[in-house]
């Protein structure tokens, strides 16, 4: 019998990175997620945003970034201006404000986009990992470790569990599709 909770472990984390990448997505509501990827340069070292203050949402479509150090407050916008998150940061001297418009048919639309490519990636992930077991068991063959009925069997296994966590990929684009494409 083949063991492939270290291929299974792998897929499973190949659908958190997924969800990671689907939460920095925004869909029309505030979500200190989006912040997540952005980073500031703090005492020479490049920090995340969440770790540099306090993020809170006074409303659903507004986030506030209360830097610890008054002095950030420079860095902090600039970073959200460089990103990819397509807003323009309010600063007040105190906090910096993030109003996130509604999304325009045209964004959703470029958002969809954007979550089929991660799907995509996420699926070559998965099928980069089936290769790996493929070649595993391939190699447990050879080294006479199993018979070729348990190599078949393993293999067919192997495909079935593909199989489901391509299923699992596809649903969660699905669900953030939904998600982006509601008004």
């Amino acid at each position: 019998m083949v063991d492939f909770s270290e291929f299974t472990r792998k897929m499973d984390r190949t659908l958190e990175i997924l969800k990671e990448d689907f939460g920095a997505i925004r869909a029309g509501r505030a979500n200190a997620k989006v912040l997540d990827r952005i980073s500031v340069e703090y005492y020479g070292v490049e920090t995340p945003i969440g770790q540099v203050g306090t993020i809170s949402s006074p409303d659903a479509r507004t986030l506030v970034i209360s830097p610890w150090d008054a002095s950030l407050l420079k860095s902090i916008e600039k970073a959200i201006q460089m990103s990819d998150l397509g807003i323009n940061p309010q600063n007040d001297g105190r906090i910096i404000r993030l109003v996130f418009p509604q999304l325009t048919e045209e964004r959703r639309k470029e958002l969809t986009k954007q979550v089929k490519t991660y799907g995509e990636n996420g699926k070559v992930a998965v099928r980069n990992i089936r290769r790996d077991a493929m070649d595993y068991i391939k190699k447990l063959k050879k080294d006479s470790e199993i018979t070729e009925d348990d190599q078949k069997k393993a293999e067919k296994d192997l495909q079935e569990l593909t199989d489901k966590y391509i299923k699992k990929v596809d649903d969660a684009c699905a669900v953030k599709e939904k998600e982006l494409m509601e008004i």
